[in-house]
Formats: structure tokens, sequence, C-alpha cells
């Protein structure tokens, strides 16, 4: 769509050639790792543009500097997930996993040449100095964003603990610009979240998925449990999770599913990328001592699960999903998601330096890929009654340039935007500035109040623009499911049904 963000990156949070006469070492080096010599010829005309570079150009250019980019450009060229890591992001990317990072908080995009807030980060700095979600971000400090690339953007956003950045912000609803003075932190993010939000129901939110998840989100669920002995019905948030670690979202599909069925499965080009994973101790405990599902109630393997997912909902989150949709072990809620089903991996090149390689695709336990197509709900239901807001305007894994196709399906999506699909973007962009942020799991949540009432058997409110093939009947061990007032199985009446 006309108004789709460009370029999505998290700040702080890491998504995450030499000489003609090593050619003899590297064609060696080629053959024992792909089976195939070097193109010496292409690597010869490299050497010679370096060369050219080294003796022609208006000033002097360090050797590391264009060795480096020459290493970062081929590697993005492959794919939007595909990356070289230099010092500073390497450590970013494995202090992210780990649940910490420095930096303002703030996931962003390119839109028009400038940095535009996608969401802040809850409880960050950028989050507490009131930065709001479609924010544009015009000076970082004195500098004009306008001319940078996002790369750029993120990493003058980034700096040491306690240090100090002023954004200049362009905001809709303000008619002079807005400068914040930000201090960089160290930022702890909280991926686990439950609560109780009534009796017999409990919601449980996974931001996402770092390394401490499994052993967090069991210390969250025996809580629950602590409170209420005879919950009736569990709300697993997924929204806006943009992925993380392959073992927890494992983890966080086997405290849910029968012990031992496929949770996923990967295939490239390695042996060791044709892989299927199991809900077993040794696909997710891959960092505690035991098994942190184990003392977990029997009854969490029979509760009645909704699942809630968006358009922000990515790769490891969608593992998720599709792991308890094709098991028929929960009804999947909200809007279509992200639809990145890739694996990265990490090859590390020297002590502080590593390359993000896309090494396998991934695919639900029935076989389905989701890469550029995401997880499709069996109830579609908008982010408010009045629509899905902002969240139809953004950008899906089959919007980036060179996103990998879907191998199980060669008919993608094609998109043409229409007039009246503009004008609807206007409106919604409308409609959203006299709406304050949503606060997941508030009173206020209307896809939560629908979660809630598909448990209770009670009429679910879809989404008027809800396509047939995503009104599938869910099959769940859900005494509630079923015709009550006057509902079909999906708990929605057939006037809901628009």
């Amino acid at each position: 769509m006309g108004t789709k963000l460009k370029n999505i990156a998290l700040v702080g949070l890491g998504m995450m050639a030499g000489a003609i006469g090593m050619g003899t070492q590297l064609d060696a080096i080629a053959q024992r790792n792909t089976g195939s010599p070097l193109p010496l010829e292409e690597l010869r005309q490299l050497a010679d543009v370096f060369g050219l570079i080294k003796s022609d150009y208006v000033e002097p250019v360090d050797d590391k500097k264009l060795l480096t980019e020459a290493i970062s450009g081929m590697v993005s060229s492959l794919d939007p997930h595909s990356a070289y890591l230099d010092k500073k992001a390497f450590k970013e990317l494995r202090e992210g996993t780990q649940g910490k990072f420095v930096g303002l908080g703030i996931e962003v995009g390119m839109e028009d040449g400038y940095v535009k807030v996608i969401s802040p980060i809850e409880d960050s700095p950028a989050y507490k100095a009131g930065i709001k979600a479609g924010d544009l971000i015009t000076r970082l400090d004195s500098t004009p964003v306008k001319g940078m690339t996002l790369d750029e953007a993120v990493k003058r956003m980034r700096g040491e603990p306690n240090t100090k950045i002023t954004l200049t912000i362009a905001r809709k609803e303000e008619d002079k610009p807005v400068v914040v003075t930000i201090t960089r932190q160290e930022i702890r993010v909280q991926s686990v979240k439950s609560k109780m939000v009534e009796p017999g129901y409990a919601w449980l939110r996974i931001a996402q998925f770092q390394e401490p998840t499994v052993e967090d989100m069991a210390r969250k669920i025996a809580a629950l449990y602590a409170e209420d002995p005879n919950l009736k019905g569990l709300v697993l948030d997924l929204r806006n999770d943009p992925g993380g670690v392959l073992p927890g979202a494992i983890g966080v599909s086997a405290a849910f599913l029968p012990k031992d069925v496929v949770v996923t499965s990967t295939n490239g080009q390695l042996p060791d990328s044709k892989q299927t994973f199991y809900a077993r101790r040794e696909f997710y405990a891959t960092r505690a001592v035991g098994d942190p599902l184990s003392k977990l109630p029997a009854a969490l393997k029979k509760i009645p699960i909704v699942v809630l997912v968006n358009s922000g909902s990515a790769s490891a989150s969608e593992i998720v999903a599709g792991a308890l949709q094709d098991h028929k072990r929960a009804v999947i809620m909200g809007t279509q998601t992200f639809g990145k089903g890739s694996v990265q991996t990490i090859r590390q090149l020297s002590a502080d330096t590593a390359v993000k390689l896309t090494t396998a695709r991934y695919y639900t336990p029935n076989g389905r890929s989701i890469q550029a197509r995401g997880i499709v709900p069996d109830l579609m239901v908008d982010e408010t009654a009045e629509g899905d807001g902002l969240n139809g305007l953004r950008l899906r894994e089959a919007d980036l340039q060179k996103h990998l196709t879907n191998d199980k399906d060669k008919t993608p999506e094609v998109h043409a935007e229409t007039i009246d699909e503009l004008e609807e973007e206007q409106r919604l962009i409308a409609l959203e500035k006299k709406r304050k942020p949503l606060e997941f799991g508030s009173k206020e949540d209307f896809q939560l109040a629908q979660a809630l009432n598909h448990l209770k058997g009670l009429p679910v409110t879809l989404s008027k623009a809800a396509k047939v093939e995503s009104k599938k009947e869910p099959t769940i061990n859900d005494p509630n499911a079923g015709d009550k007032n006057g509902g079909d199985k999906n708990g929605a009446k057939p006037e809901d049904k628009k």
C-alpha cells in the first residue's frame, strides 16, 4: 500500500578478497565448503575495482572499510534478513537474544526519507519520553535524517548507556516540530507478561522469544495456576511479537502440546538445515538444568486456548501459532501474520564479527510454508470495533524487496491498490490520530475481549473484511465451543459474519 513502512528494524535490539595471488587457496576453501570452484574471473574484477578505488578515488579510502562494505553488500543483497555483523552489531545481537540492549527502545522503519516510529517498546526510554507510533524523526541531534539510510540512522540512535540524543519529531496532530531529549539505557525487555483478566480466564503475553523465555513463561503459568487452580481458558498473546530464538518457540509450543509431536521442520542446502523439531526437552531446554516445563499443571495440556496474532507477529511467533493451529490445539484469532518463514544462522567470522545468513525455510507440522504468506487466523478480528487501524498498513514479508518466495505456493499474493483503498488509508490515519495508543491486555483491548467471548462461547465480532477462506471452523477441546446464544461453533452469530 502507498503508506506502508519500509525497511523495518529494531533500534538497539538487533534483529538480528584478497589479492589475486590468493586464488588457489580461496578455490580450495570454496571446494571444501560448497563442492564447486570459486568464480576466479569475477574475483579478479573485484580486485580490479578495489585497486581502482585505491588509486583513483578522490581521497584515500581505508582498506578495511572497503572490504567490510564489500562483504556487507554481498550478504545483504541476498534477502532482507541476511546481514554482515560488525563488532557493534554482533554485540547488540547477542545482548538482544539475552533480553537486554542499549538504546532508545523503538521499532522503526523508513518512510519518505525519514525514520518512522512503528512502535515504542514498552517501558523503554522512548516510551517514557512520550514517543508515539507514527512519529516521523526528522533530526538526530542537529543532523537531518533526510538522506541517511536506515542503518545509518539506527547507528546514530544507538550508543553507550547514559548518553543523550535529541530527536526532532514531526507529529501529525502537532503544528510545530516536537523536540525530545532521551537518555540511552540498557533495557531489559520483559519477554513474558501475565495476569488474570477475570475469574477463570488468564492472559499470557510473549513480546519476544529470548533465551530466558521458556523459564519465564513456566514461572508465569505456575503463578496463574496458584492464583486460580481451576482456569477455564487462556489467551496467548503473540501480537507484535517479532520472533527471536527458535528454542523459545519450541518450548512455548511444547507447554501446550502433547509430548513428542512435531512443532516445526526446516529445509535448506546443508544437511544440518534439514531438521525436524519436536516437543521434547532437548529441543527447548538449551540453557536450563532439567526441564523447565516438567512441573507445569497437567491441565495446561487441555485448557482451551485462543492465540492472538496480527501483522506484527513474525518468525518464532508464527511457528507457535502454526504448530498450535495444525495440531488443532488452539483457535488463532486476529489478523494475518507477517510471513517470515526463514531461519537465520549466525556464522562467526572472528572473535567479534559474524554473518547472519538465511540457511533454511521452516514449515508447520502439516508442511505448510509460512514464507511471504503468514498464518491466516481461524477467526479474523480487527484491532478495534471500527477496524484494524494502522495494522492494515504495516509492512509484511511479501512487501520486502528480495524476499524469499514461498516454495509451497507458486502463486504469491499480488495486490493492486485501488482508489477506494487509498481513501480508506487516509480515513484510518485520521481515525488513529484521535485514538490513544492501545495497551495490550487492558480493558480497552478489543481483540482480547473477543478472545474471552470465544472462550465463553459468546458471540465474536469478526472483521468486516474477513475472507471466506479465513472463516474455518476450529476444532478444539473446548466445552464452551458450540452454538450458545444462537452462534455457530466459532462463537459468532450470523449477523456478525460480515
